[in-house]
């Protein structure tokens, strides 16, 4: 299981969000590019970089960031946030990124989408998967639609996706652990996806868990920024 830790940016700076909600900020680093590279130092390899103010714009706005960390890590970056045309996906991968995900827009405009995966190749194109109670939510985590996440990623499948990251918008930032029973159940009903467990991710326990379900990835943030797992504790997955 890869770990991946995430950077979400507002106004370039490293912060996170509870619930993806913008009045529960926290502000932890004024320069994500030192963050970046004590992870790299730590042996992490990827890195999951959110454009947090392109996900408002609806086109990217802290793609300088995304350049930096590129030019000065050997980090595989997914970068995500207000990627809502081929153009934008194009100048995320012309600025660093290896891998796009693509999030909102994956729900509302699977034709998009699709031609993206057609475009770039599948192990470019990840696609967001959030979801609360077992359904898709959309429009900023703030409603739910009537799709199943497992309806979601089955039509990704057919469509030619091949990893998803899913996250529980329920449990994002808030440390009280990731939705095991979800991702267990994903796992036997789709064992073709490759899954990313995103959202709750709190102590090794949890990693270990999720190693143990058979998750490809997991996402950690304010965990780490927290201090509820240290990077020292993740080597065994590094």
């Amino acid at each position: 299981m890869e770990i991946i830790p995430a950077i979400d940016l507002i106004n370039g700076q490293c912060v996170r969000l509870t619930e993806g909600d913008f009045s529960q900020q926290t502000t932890y680093d004024s320069d994500p590019l030192a963050v970046a590279q004590r992870f790299e130092q730590h042996g992490v390899r990827r890195l999951h970089l959110v454009d947090l103010d392109g996900a408002r714009a609806k086109r990217p706005v802290n793609l300088p960031v995304l350049e930096r960390i590129a030019r000065h890590t050997s980090l595989v970056i997914d970068f995500g946030g207000g990627l809502q045309s081929e153009e934008a996906v194009r100048q995320a991968f012309d600025a660093g990124a290896r891998q796009i995900t693509a999030g909102s827009i994956a729900v509302r405009e699977p034709e998009t989408v699709g031609g993206w995966l057609r475009t770039f190749g599948a192990e470019r194109i990840i696609v967001g998967a959030d979801f609360r109670d077992n359904t898709i939510s959309i429009n900023a985590w703030a409603e739910q639609s009537e799709r199943t996440l497992r309806e979601f990623v089955s039509d990704y499948l057919t469509a030619g996706a091949t990893t998803f990251i899913c996250t529980d918008v329920s449990k994002d930032g808030k440390l009280q652990g990731p939705a095991l029973a979800t991702y267990q159940e994903l796992r036997q009903q789709l064992p073709a996806a490759q899954l990313v467990a995103s959202g709750g991710v709190t102590t090794i326990a949890d990693v270990e868990a999720l190693a143990e379900v058979g998750m490809h990835g997991a996402i950690i943030g304010k965990a780490i920024y927290e201090g509820t797992i240290t990077l020292t504790q993740l080597q065994p997955w590094l």
